[in-house]
């Protein structure tokens, strides 16, 4: 499953063994993608000499549920030159429920309808799928009900 946005990859979910996992291992990372983009996340005031790597580590446990190995007091200073404000919770939910205009692809169909509701969730608008599944009907509805438009391939990349 991978998910898009302006014609660049910002999430993908390789290697699980079920399709959800899979929507919500890529859906994780597009909404990471998507917060590196908040007004307080862009601007963040790294430490001078801070290497590539470690300014992405940095950014990620950040935004994680938990940023205090990078925010708390006597750590900070090794990744910033002063600390940074954390991002609420609410100010995350609020900048994702503004995201739109996602693509999602699969390499091989959706059996049940939670994978377009998680996908919904990372502001996805457009899916492309092999379809095929007995439960077709169902992942239209739900594409239906979030406004989802969906293209079935017929072509299906991964098999058993």
């Amino acid at each position: 499953v991978c998910y898009a946005l302006d014609g660049q990859t910002i999430g993908v979910g390789a290697g699980q063994q079920s399709r959800i996992h899979c929507t919500r291992l890529s859906g994780d990372k597009a909404d990471r993608w998507q917060l590196r983009r908040h007004p307080k996340a862009l601007p963040l005031p790294f430490a001078k000499g801070l290497s590539r790597p470690d300014r992405d580590n940095a950014m990620d446990v950040y935004l994680s549920d938990d940023p205090a190995p990078v925010l708390a007091d006597g750590v900070w200073p090794a990744f910033f030159t002063e600390r940074p404000e954390p991002l609420s919770s609410d100010e995350k939910r609020a900048w994702l429920s503004a995201v739109s205009g996602v693509s999602l692809a699969s390499d091989a169909f959706f059996p049940f309808g939670d994978n377009i509701e998680r996908a919904a969730k990372s502001g996805v608008s457009y899916i492309a799928q092999p379809g095929g599944s007995i439960r077709d009907d169902h992942v239209i509805e739900m594409c239906d009900r979030h406004g989802i438009a969906m293209a079935m391939t017929g072509v299906r990349l991964f098999h058993h």
